[in-house]
C-alpha cells in the first residue's frame, strides 16, 4: 500500500478498545461494531481492539440467572472496565443490559436490529404441536418458560444454560426434546437452519431488546460518543427507548416473566407488552401507539398500567 493510500488515524481516535464477553455470539457482535466503527472513522479494523472480559454470568452454569443476581451478571465486569478506563466502549446483547446503569455510563447507540423472534429447535418434528405431552424443553429464560407453559401446559420445562452450541448439542444428543433460542443469534452465527420453526410474535412476544446490539460508553467521553453516533440506528434506538422504559416501570429483571416489543411506524412507535405468572396461567397485556418523540413516556406509561393490572405473583408482589 502506498503512502498516499494508507489509512490515516483520526488524531482523537488513535485506538478504541471494545469490551465484550467471549462467547461466539458476543464476539460476533463486537466484531460487527468494530467493522462499522472502522468504516465510520476511516481506519483499519485493527486500530479498534476487541478485549474479552469474563463476566460473572459466564461462570454460572448450574442455576438460573434469576437465582444468581439477574441481568447485570453479564455486564458488571465489562462496565467496571469502562469506568476504570481499560476499555472505551462495551458491546452487549441489549436484552442482557439492566434498566439502571452505573453512574457515568449510558447506552450511546445500537446497531440495526435483527429479527426479534424466538426459534424452536426440536429433536424431531417441525412445530410446537409436534412435541408430545410431557416432552422435556430446556431454557434458562423465565419469559420463554412462562409463554411456553401458557400455550402448552403439558410440557416439562427444565433449566438449560450455556452458549448456543451447547444448547443445540443438548437437543441433538437427546438430553432435551427441544429448546428455544433467539433467531437473531442463530442467524448471526450462520446457524439459522437449526431452527425447526420460528414463533410468531403474535403468540410468543420476545424479550425487551431481543435482536438488538447495544453499545455502552462513558457519558463524559465525547469522542467515543461521536463515533458511536455515526453508526447508531435511529429506529432501533427509538424502539429500545420505549421497551427499556416499559421494563423499568415494571421493575423488570430476570426474576419476572416480561415480554415487550416496540416498532417504529413512520413517525409513531407502537409498543406491545406482556407480563405473566411463572406458570403462564395468568397474564396481562397492553398495546399502545405514540409519537416517536414520546417513546420513553409510552414505555413508562404502559409499564405503569400493566403494573396495576398484572397478576401479583407475576411481579413478585
Amino acid at each position: 500500500m502506498s503512502e498516499n493510500t494508507k489509512s490515516v488515524y483520526h488524531p482523537v481516535h488513535p485506538r478504541l478498545r471494545i469490551g465484550t464477553r467471549g462467547s461466539p455470539l458476543a464476539l460476533w457482535q463486537a466484531h460487527a461494531v468494530q467493522a462499522a466503527l472502522a468504516v465510520a472513522l476511516g481506519v483499519e479494523k485493527e486500530a479498534i481492539a476487541v478485549e474479552v472480559i469474563k463476566t460473572s454470568g459466564d461462570q454460572i452454569q448450574d442455576r438460573a440467572l434469576s437465582e444468581a443476581g439477574g441481568k447485570g451478571l453479564f455486564t458488571k465486569e465489562i462496565e467496571e472496565a469502562l469506568l476504570d478506563g481499560r476499555v472505551d466502549l462495551a458491546v452487549h446483547s441489549a436484552k442482557d443490559v439492566a434498566t439502571v446503569l452505573p453512574d457515568g455510563l449510558h447506552l450511546a447507540g445500537y446497531l440495526p436490529r435483527a429479527d426479534v423472534r424466538d426459534a424452536l429447535i426440536l429433536k424431531s418434528g417441525a412445530a410446537l404441536a409436534d412435541l408430545p405431552a410431557g416432552a422435556k424443553v430446556g431454557t434458562a429464560s423465565l419469559r420463554r418458560e412462562a409463554q411456553l407453559r401458557r400455550i402448552r401446559p403439558d410440557l416439562k420445562v427444565e433449566l438449560l444454560r450455556g452458549n448456543v452450541h451447547t444448547r443445540l448439542a443438548k437437543v441433538k444428543d437427546g438430553d432435551f426434546d427441544a429448546t428455544l433460542l433467539a433467531l437473531a443469534g442463530l442467524t448471526r452465527l450462520g446457524m439459522a437452519q437449526a431452527a425447526s420453526c420460528v414463533l410468531a410474535t403474535d403468540d410468543f412476544l420476545p424479550a425487551v431488546g431481543q435482536g438488538a446490539v447495544a453499545i455502552e460508553c462513558r457519558i463524559a467521553d465525547p469522542d467515543t460518543n461521536a463515533a458511536i453516533a455515526a453508526i447508531a440506528c435511529r429506529d432501533t434506538g427509538i424502539a429500545l427507548e420505549a421497551e427499556r422504559a416499559f421494563l423499568a416501570a415494571l421493575d423488570g429483571s430476570c426474576r419476572t416473566p416480561i415480554a415487550g416489543l416496540a416498532t417504529v411506524e413512520g413517525e409513531s412507535v407502537r409498543l406491545r407488552g406482556l407480563v405473566l405468572s411463572p406458570d403462564g396461567s395468568d397474564a396481562a397485556e397492553i398495546a399502545e401507539l405514540a409519537p416517536i418523540a414520546d417513546a420513553a413516556r409510552l414505555g413508562a406509561e404502559c409499564g405503569a398500567r400493566l403494573r396495576t393490572s398484572a397478576p401479583a405473583r407475576a411481579l413478585g408482589l
